[in-house]
């Protein structure tokens, strides 16, 4: 029978705060999202305080200091750093890995049947060793009888991070405690629609037949009814697919009322999104830019707009890129407006080495290819903003507000660690 492991870090973003900070172990602690605004991660500690994902700082403030709670702002570098660390490591012990998010990945274990849950407790142990960051290990056939194995691995303090569902009979036992909107890929809006056919358990769905889940609720259900009952529907992706559209936007530190201001935020983003472009050796056809106000400030003017700017030929040269953008920037732009976020989207994308010039425009030269591969490999080895265009500007009012943010240990010479 075919084993699947789901890797999955515990309470990662805090798990990385600790590792550099051990005096935050036992304590409660979360992690902010974008601009301090609500929780995204939360410690054990904090969980048993009733503090849930997503409540607001602003909000609650007053009630987490009293409960001694420590908050730090996302520090998307340092979590980045550490969990490709992590997914190298697998890359290292397991023939096959799928990263199917920041701290989550699929491992195929085949040909190591009766061995599978001794080498996955190797591998957490390995894990932990080399990066002290925890780990669970869900075993089972499938990737959603993975997720449910992951969840009781968590769950249950005797499985010590490890839990194997590789049987009928444990895959009945953990299927019978699991609501069917706690399935993998189900949530809310289908629990409801299940519940009405009496299906109200992960078993239920297990035993309910395809054809009734196929014509009530899709071919998605149907497919999580079978891989359920052990029929191996959603195979490992190894390779990674050409992204599609490239996106990349903030909400501001405070409002941007400024067209300098919002051009400079603009620029940073397109830079951002470049940069992912070039990495997939990919080029963009269109630039995409949208802005708009606070909608929850309902005493203030709102304002929303988006234009869209065709270049004449793909590129990746981000200075292409950024002219394109301000185009749009200049058409959207109103004053007497206080702009709380904007973005960038890429889009007709195409493999940078297929693009063809025309009459009226050329390609990509090798000039700005090389000049771009050289910011692109100092930003990489000096950090992030070593070398940035200068329509990105210098002081960056508008930047995102991290007031909590612990240092970026692992990609910061500045910032390393002092013993």
């Amino acid at each position: 029978m075919t084993c699947l492991g789901l890797v999955d870090c515990n309470n990662f973003y805090v798990s990385c705060e600790r590792l550099f900070d051990p005096g935050l172990r036992h304590r409660p602690v979360v992690v902010l999202s974008n601009n301090d605004g609500c929780a995204v991660a939360r410690s054990d500690e904090a969980k048993r305080l009733g503090i849930r994902m997503g409540d607001p700082w602003h909000l609650h403030r007053a009630e987490w200091q009293r409960k001694g709670v420590v908050i730090r702002s996302s520090n998307y570098a340092l979590y980045g750093d550490l969990s490709q660390r992590v997914i190298s490591i697998l890359r290292r012990l397991a023939p096959s890995v799928e990263v199917y998010s920041i701290d989550e990945a699929f491992i195929d274990l085949a040909g190591l049947e009766g061995r599978e849950e001794g080498i996955a407790r190797e591998m957490r142990a390995t894990i932990l060793q080399w990066t002290g960051i925890p780990v669970s290990f869900g075993l089972a056939p499938t990737k959603t009888l993975a997720k449910v194995a992951n969840r009781a691995a968590k769950k249950d303090a005797g499985s010590q991070g490890v839990k194997s569902l590789m049987s009928r009979e444990k895959q009945s036992d953990a299927l019978a405690k699991l609501e069917v909107e706690e399935v993998w890929g189900v949530a809310t809006r289908l629990g409801g629609r299940l519940r009405a056919l009496g299906i109200t358990t992960a078993v239920d769905l297990r035993e309910a037949q395809p054809d009734l889940l196929r014509r009530e609720a899709g071919v998605v259900v149907e497919r999580i009814g079978r891989e359920l009952d052990g029929e191996r529907c959603l195979m490992l992706d190894e390779g990674s697919k050409p992204a599609k559209s490239i996106m990349a936007s903030r909400s501001f530190g405070r409002p941007v009322t400024a067209q300098r201001e919002l051009e400079e935020a603009v620029a940073s983003f397109v830079s951002r999104a470049a940069e992912k472009l070039r990495r997939q050796n990919l080029a963009a056809g269109t630039v995409l830019v949208f802005v708009h106000t606070n909608p929850f400030k309902t005493t203030e003017r709102q304002y929303s707009a988006s234009d869209v700017v065709r270049l004449p030929v793909a590129s990746a040269d981000t200075s292409k890129l950024i002219h394109a953008a301000f185009c749009a920037v200049r058409r959207i732009y109103k004053q007497g407006y206080r702009y709380t976020k904007a973005g960038v989207m890429l889009d007709a994308i195409e493999p940078a080495d297929g693009v063809q010039g025309d009459l009226w425009a050329s390609a990509d030269d090798w000039k700005g290819k090389t000049l771009m591969r050289t910011v692109d490999r100092l930003n990489r080895v000096w950090g992030r903003g070593t070398m940035v265009m200068a329509a990105c500007g210098v002081n960056k009012r508008w930047a995102m507000r991290s007031e909590h943010l612990s240092p970026r240990y692992t990609t910061r010479w500045e910032e390393l660690l002092r013993v």
